[in-house]
């Protein structure tokens, strides 16, 4: 059965294998401080749903309360280690939507299921678990702009049927292909949202050279093309507009064995 991926913006993705259905770093909102989004409409309310949510870091467009706020009743948050103590609205939200909460740090694992009351796409109502791992990822992961507390930035490998990393944010390193291991799809950030990018982040070429590395059947970028700080419209558009599909002609050049997929924002994607 094909891992299904709908990209709803930003790091934000949907994630289905194996009747489960999985959240990436939830960002629901028109407008975060100085950003504003300027393409894709907001996600609609069934976007909120799934059996757990990813949360790579604790950056306010990553971890953002007001949408974790959205999620049902009883939904399963993996987080990095340390996020309650460094972000307190966090253990508030929790409590009150009641939420499961599990903090990771890389190299830890967890089994998530189904709760058996959605249906996958695809008609299958058999929901077997799927194994959670978590990576590292080379990217500042403080609750900015304030501190001193700190928490590790991470990816994680979701295996069921398909095995499939989130990159979440992160920069190449060395070891990440060692550390990620075998997958088959890559959820990869190939943008920002604005128009520099500063260290402990991809650009479409790094990520087509991380794509190399990882040698995936499939890949999605991710994190690009949905928020750009108000007034800056036309300062440097290419960074905003071009890379999904720069990301694309590169993954042609550097891996050209993966097939990689640009959904538009809110499209679903079924992936080998």
């Amino acid at each position: 059965m094909p891992v299904q991926v709908t990209w709803w913006g930003h790091a934000t993705c949907t994630v289905e294998d194996s009747g489960v259905r999985l959240l990436t770093d939830p960002l629901f909102a028109r407008r975060l401080a100085h950003l504003r989004r300027r393409r894709g409409a907001v996600p609609p309310p069934e976007a909120a749903a799934a059996d757990a949510v990813l949360v790579s870091h604790l950056h306010s467009d990553h971890l953002h309360l007001p949408s974790l706020a959205r999620l049902a009743p009883g939904t399963r948050l993996l987080v990095p280690r340390g996020a309650r103590r460094a972000v307190p609205g966090l253990a508030r939200i929790a409590r009150a939507r009641g939420l499961a909460v599990t903090e990771m740090s890389p190299g830890d694992e967890v089994s998530v299921a189904g709760d058996g009351t959605r249906v996958a796409g695809d008609g299958v109502r058999d929901r077997v678990p799927l194994r959670v791992r978590a990576v590292s990822a080379r990217h500042d992961g403080r609750r900015l702009p304030f501190g001193p507390q700190r928490a590790p930035a991470l990816g994680f490998v979701v295996e069921g049927t398909s095995r499939t990393y989130f990159a979440g944010d992160t920069g190449l390193f060395d070891s990440m292909a060692e550390e990620v291991g075998p997958v088959d799809v890559a959820l990869l950030p190939v943008g920002g949202w604005g128009p520099y990018l500063g260290p402990g982040h991809l650009d479409a070429a790094g990520a087509a050279r991380a794509l190399a590395r990882l040698a995936p059947a499939a890949a999605v970028p991710v994190h690009w093309g949905t928020y750009w700080p108000i007034g800056m419209d036309a300062v440097r558009p290419h960074e905003f507009h071009a890379p999904g599909e720069e990301f694309a002609r590169c993954a042609r050049r550097e891996a050209p064995k993966v097939t990689v997929r640009v959904p538009a924002h809110g499209e679903r994607v079924r992936l080998p």
